[in-house]
């Protein structure tokens, strides 16, 4: 980008709000992990939709492609420049404002770069529930969080973001501004613009400010960690807890011991909550619209029941607000602590919950079929069919070695879920990791209309392009 045009996009925000310098710009062009790295023009940070409205307008005049960036926790590598160094990065950090909260309507309002714990904690003051809930709430955006569609460990109880949001402010890729904040949970005017934005990952517009739905606060909460004789007996186990608990069973996470030893081995401040390791994990919760013991009563009849029928092996109940929060930290750590161990090999799936046991069993011996030492950290939210079906590198290994076999056990393992009815792309989108998968598991009246849209609202090509489609 020549330096003239530069600057007509850093006058929209003003200098100071603008990075150009290479360590400034670095943190937004790298990854967390470290699988993807581009390059910008400059990182623009607009404090209001009219300044979004400009750069995008400018854009569209000029050809210039943008990024839409939130907290930079995407795991796709949506949310990652290319390496031309022709794109501008828009970040929404400063786009952070609630706008409004409506208790009546259970609503609140908020700007995209609002992180979604602030989000939470606005929500709890309250006395209300925002029950979106991410490994990454603490810097994640919700912003970030509509346009991937995230979902975390709430949707078995609450649906995922979509589910979450009744309107949205959008700022077309001609810098014409959407103002769909509606706050109705009835309203049949035409066709709902909202979904065509939420999952779109930036390619169509970006989010400025949404409306979502709040929930009464529960009045209490239990959580338990068992471990379980195999993911047939956890899925035993889900059943009999939906069975008893119906809509109080607000989670129900499955765990390997890989994920729990490797977070226990590099997370500070972690501990095993059980005396002996076993195989596998359940983290479930109770919450109660009455009070804390009674969900602790219905927890305690749950994980009985489960020892009496040979479905529990072991287990132990939260006794205290920092205990519970103590359990959802060893599975909220899951993805960070496989780091240290090396190359990982990553899979955010969805089968029918049903087949939950039966794509366990299939997919650990495509693998190892392939990688006869590789090391199985499945993990996720049994309750709804989602798992991270991660493969560390063996032990000993090269990394880039093992990497270099992504392909073929990515193959492998998409092969069963399609088989299974299921998604490649459960959660965390599709960016530039899936995007040519999407061809093997979409039909093409599908694409085809997705293309039709993808033209119709950016016919520039200028938004977040070479990703998705």
């Amino acid at each position: 980008m020549n330096e003239a045009l530069r600057d007509r996009f850093i006058a929209i925000v003003g200098e100071k709000n603008a990075l150009v310098a290479e360590a400034d710009v670095a943190p937004h062009l790298r990854e967390w992990r470290g699988y993807w790295t581009g390059r910008t023009a400059a990182v623009l940070k607009p404090a209001s939709t009219a300044e979004v409205s400009a750069i995008l307008a400018l854009a569209s005049e000029t050809g210039t492609p943008v990024v839409p960036q939130g907290g930079n926790t995407g795991l796709v590598g949506g949310q990652i420049p290319d390496d031309t160094g022709r794109a501008i990065v828009l970040s929404t950090s400063r786009l952070d404002r609630i706008r409004d909260i409506d208790t009546d309507g259970n609503t609140l309002t908020v700007e995209a770069g609002a992180v979604l714990q602030t989000i939470q904690q606005a929500a709890d003051e309250q006395d209300r529930l925002f029950p979106l809930s991410l490994g990454a709430q603490g810097s994640c955006q919700i912003g970030g969080n509509l346009s991937s569609n995230a979902g975390g460990t709430g949707a078995l109880a609450y649906g995922v973001a979509r589910d979450l949001c009744l309107g949205l402010e959008v700022v077309l890729p001609t810098g014409e501004v959407l103002d769909d904040l509606n706050r109705l949970k009835k309203n049949n005017t035409g066709y709902d613009l909202r979904d065509l934005f939420i999952g779109a990952e930036g390619t169509l517009g970006v989010i400025t400010a949404a409306v979502l739905k709040l929930f009464p606060k529960p009045r209490g909460r239990a959580a338990a960690f068992v471990a379980v004789p195999s993911p047939e007996a956890a899925l035993a186990l889900f059943r009999a807890a939906r069975a008893a608990a119906g809509p109080s069973l607000t989670a129900f996470e499955l765990m390997a011991r890989m994920g729990i030893a490797f977070t226990l081995r590099h997370v500070a401040g972690t501990r095993d909550p059980l005396a002996a390791p076993h195989d596998w994990y359940v983290l479930m919760e109770i919450s109660s619209g009455r009070s804390e013991e009674d969900a602790r009563a219905q927890l305690d009849a749950l994980v009985g029941a489960g020892f009496e029928q040979g479905l529990v092996l072991d287990g132990t109940i939260a006794e205290s607000e920092a205990q519970r929060l103590a359990l959802w930290h060893l599975r909220e750590s899951m993805s960070e602590s496989q780091i240290p161990e090396g190359g990982s090999i990553k899979h955010d799936i969805s089968v029918p919950v049903a087949s939950i046991p039966a794509f366990l069993q299939r997919a650990d011996r495509a693998v190892l079929d392939i990688v006869p030492a590789a090391r199985l950290c499945p993990f996720g939210h049994m309750g709804d069919g989602n798992l991270h079906y991660n493969v560390s590198q063996p032990e000993g290994w090269d990394r880039q070695r093992f990497l270099a076999m992504t392909g073929e056990v990515t193959a492998a393992v998409h092969a069963i879920v399609t088989e299974m009815d299921g998604s490649i792309s459960a959660e965390h989108g599709v960016g530039q990791m899936k995007r040519d998968k999407l061809v093997e598991v979409k039909s093409p009246v599908a694409l085809d209309l997705m293309r039709r849209i993808k033209t119709a609202f950016d016919p520039a090509g200028i938004m977040n392009p070479g990703k998705m489609l």
